[in-house]
């Protein structure tokens, strides 16, 4: 692969979202932005083969896709686009952005995506359309569903947007309770999406996981005095510095067989210093105070069970928390204590593949080898990648044939 055609791709990973989200505020109309910043990249392609990579790609990239789209609106005849060819004229004549003010851009892009107008599964894929690039397709594969599907989905969200006239912009802090909620929800949605897909089997082109922590990093400069904020980061790079030691030879490695010594300190670091020190603490908090636990233990046997089981008691008791915590109690009190908190989750968590795979577990713990073989088939059914799925097969070879 040519430099230039690398340095189109880092372009893309690293400037789509501020790209697009500039495009949007400079012309108001979302699906002409994204189909202006995808001409722009693919001009750059041939561009940058011939006349060399820019001082200033950014620059460069905008330039190309607000000239396409003016381009555009100039050739409709419509009220509406003369309206919009109108106002982005006014606005700026395709001088160069400014990289200090994209950032912003940005996070009004997050917001608006993020409305509370917007049914969740709306807002994340969204997000991940819009601000990182990812085509109908694979978002479409990481939500299992239909590519036609998704189109659907994405259509009607931004018609939901158009037609109630929702605002472009960061809502005044009076508004930020009702909406700052639902931005750290789907950030931690495409975090958690990301990680899971970088077991190896991933199709995507774009690490949405490292996306979500940049974008939450911008808002944690928006918004510095929201300790939920700050702890939503702190969660994600603590769980991020283990990335190194998740995978070996194309095989999940379960956290208690990790490699610690290729844990990412500085992330351990930074996220334990995003933390409030005193009570009382959000759920991002208390996740990050989990997540911490685990990253300062330099052997599994040193781990603060204890802790770790009292701090999921000060989470909401949904089925999936009080999963985590029956871990943690087994870690205390034994695998029958832990039995028998995670048998009743059965009819809510019937197709998580983890319920499965932590009654697995507990039944080979206490000897019940077969049960555990059962429960293990029932996990490698419901495994959600190649990678997990073989992590629980090898387990269960170990468990028939020891």
């Amino acid at each position: 692969m040519s430099s230039s055609v690398d340095a189109v791709a880092l372009s893309f990973e690293r400037s789509w979202g501020r790209l697009v989200a500039g495009l949007i505020a400079w012309c108001g109309d979302w699906d002409l932005a994204e189909e202006c910043a995808q001409e722009a990249f693919a001009a750059a392609v041939t561009a940058w083969e011939r006349d060399g990579v820019p001082a200033a790609p950014v620059a460069w990239l905008t330039t190309v896709a607000r000239n396409r789209a003016r381009d555009r609106m100039r050739r409709r005849t419509n009220e509406a686009a003369k309206v919009a060819l109108a106002h982005a004229d006014a606005s700026d004549e395709v001088a160069p952005v400014d990289d200090e003010d994209i950032p912003d851009e940005r996070l009004r892009l997050i917001f608006t995506c993020c409305h509370p107008a917007l049914p969740m599964p709306a807002r994340v894929a969204l997000t991940l359309r819009t601000l990182c690039g990812l085509t109908p397709a694979e978002i479409a594969r990481a939500f299992l569903v239909t590519e036609p599907a998704m189109e659907k989905r994405l259509v009607r969200a931004r018609a939901k947007i158009a037609h109630a006239g929702i605002p472009y912009r960061v809502p005044p802090p009076e508004l930020w309770g009702e909406r700052v909620e639902g931005v750290l929800a789907v950030l931690y949605l495409m975090f958690n999406e990301g990680y899971a897909a970088s077991s190896g089997d991933s199709l995507l082109r774009v690490d949405v996981s490292r996306e979500a922590i940049r974008l939450t990093r911008s808002l944690v400069e928006l918004l510095p005095g929201e300790p939920e904020v700050r702890a939503l980061l702190a969660l994600m790079l603590l769980t991020d510095a283990r990335r190194p030691a998740r995978v070996r030879d194309g095989h999940v490695v379960p956290l208690e067989e990790q490699d610690r010594s290729l844990w990412d300190l500085d992330r351990i670091t930074e996220g334990a210093r995003l933390l409030d020190a005193d009570p009382p603490w959000g759920p991002y908090a208390v996740q990050a105070r989990i997540a911490l636990c685990h990253d300062v233990a330099t052997r599994p046997e040193d781990t603060d069970w204890p802790a770790i089981a009292e701090l999921y008691t000060l989470l909401p008791a949904t089925p999936v928390v009080e999963l985590n915590r029956a871990v943690a109690v087994s870690q205390v009190l034994g695998p029958k204590a832990a039995l028998e908190l995670v048998l009743p989750l059965a009819d809510d968590l019937s197709g998580y593949y983890l319920h499965a795979a932590t009654l697995a577990d507990l039944y080979a713990r206490l000897g019940r080898t077969s049960e555990a073989a059962d429960a293990l088939a029932t996990a490698i059914e419901q495994a959600p990648t190649g990678a997990e799925r073989r992590l629980l097969r090898a387990r269960r070879e170990s468990l028939l044939h020891g």
